[in-house]
């Protein structure tokens, strides 16, 4: 047998350390195969909620630079780090340091939402002739499932999968029948998938054995600057819609779908935030600023895109897709200064902007809305897709 070369043997022994180090502390193990094809996935322990279940967090990359970290308590996103257009990474969405900060209230930051995301008129709605008293924790409404939502239980782990092109994290919960007060036995499971062309899928999947209704929704705040001390009034942004959501003193849908021409509202062609967010017009005065729901073009063609976020400063573009048929913009009125941020700092007003795809709110109660309602031997499937990329 001939010997090997030196700096071959070397060259070897050095890749092997890297590739052994690196995944030496994980307890999930992941390929690497080539600078164009590797993606990873870390799993690590996040701590120990007050009722004593572990939490895990996830950390999903590519080469390209970008990394979605997830964890199993609500199974919220709490960072999404990507490259400005000077190559410099940072995170871009809103969260906490700790699980401690994510036990105690705050505004559904990264957090998956349900059973029904947004706002139902009194906490109620009648299915097949009974009606259902949900909790009231937004007023005298119910929002984003009431007083223990999805955001606040603790998601099994499903699947890990990894491959040249992507990484999959499957979570599932079951919300038993009555809980927060929404009839049936509901099996959901929300799959994160991080694929090499940085675009992050959130597929959603719900059985049920009781007629019920379900609106879920991923809520995460954007800041695309990076820089959570800066508000998000200079970001441009795109909605394809013509209409949107108006909405009374509740925030409760009037039942009406008005035109955005002529209004603040419309976003059809690239806009500042800024622009018109303090304007007098009603809507966005009972707001606050923008917190509606944008009906959105092309609902016959299923999965298309719908919006997109761009910061000029850092040239930071994220695109949303999905097959739902409205969504969500909020520009972050009620951050008030009093939550931390990771690095010591404080989240303000307007510091970060949601995109919640969606149904639309109070659907249950408004019969010429898109139905919500999930039968048995039915599937509940949607999915939606965050794109980042540098203009």
């Amino acid at each position: 047998m001939k010997l090997m070369n030196i700096s071959l043997f070397s060259g070897v022994i050095f890749a092997f350390l890297i590739i052994y180090l690196g995944s030496k502390e994980n307890t999930v193990n992941y390929k690497v195969q080539n600078e164009k094809s590797v993606m990873g996935i870390e799993r690590s322990s996040y701590g120990v909620t007050e009722n004593d279940e572990k939490i895990d967090v996830f950390k999903l990359y590519n080469l390209k630079g970008i990394q979605v970290s997830i964890i199993t308590y609500g199974g919220r996103i709490t960072a999404v780090e990507t490259p400005d257009k000077n190559g410099n990474k940072e995170n871009v969405v809103l969260g906490f340091k700790n699980l401690e900060q994510y036990e105690k209230p705050n505004p559904y930051f990264g957090a998956l939402v349900g059973r029904y995301g947004n706002r139902i008129a009194k906490g109620k709605f009648t299915l097949n002739n009974i009606e259902y008293q949900l909790a009231k924790n937004n007023g005298e409404n119910s929002l984003h499932g009431g007083l223990v939502g999805f955001d606040k239980v603790v998601w099994k782990v499903e699947k890990i999968e990894e491959n040249e092109t992507s990484v999959v994290l499957k979570l599932s919960y079951l919300s038993k029948d009555m809980e927060e007060g929404f009839p049936g036995n509901l099996k959901t499971t929300v799959t994160y998938t991080l694929n090499y062309d940085n675009s992050l899928d959130v597929l959603y999947e719900a059985t049920t054995d009781k007629t019920t209704i379900l609106n879920l929704t991923q809520h995460s705040y954007f800041n695309l600057s990076g820089d959570f001390s800066h508000t998000i009034l200079d970001h441009v942004v795109e909605i394809n819609a013509d209409k949107f959501v108006p909405v009374d003193n509740t925030l409760i849908p009037t039942g009406n779908l008005a035109s955005v021409d002529d209004t603040p509202f419309d976003f059809r062609a690239p806009t500042l935030v800024g622009k018109h967010i303090n304007s007098k017009n009603e809507q966005v005065t009972l707001g606050g600023g923008y917190d509606h729901c944008w009906v959105l073009n092309n609902q016959g063609k299923g999965y298309r895109s719908v919006a997109k976020a761009y910061h000029p400063d850092s040239g930071r573009t994220m695109e949303v897709l999905t097959d739902q048929p409205g969504m969500q913009f909020y520009t972050g009125n009620f951050l008030d200064g009093t939550l931390p941020t990771p690095n010591g700092g404080v989240f303000g007003k307007r510091s970060g902007f949601c995109f919640e795809t969606q149904h639309y709110p109070d659907s249950p109660n408004q019969p010429q809305f898109p139905s919500t309602v999930l039968d048995p031997g039915e599937k509940y499937e949607t999915k939606t897709t965050f794109k980042f990329s540098v203009n």
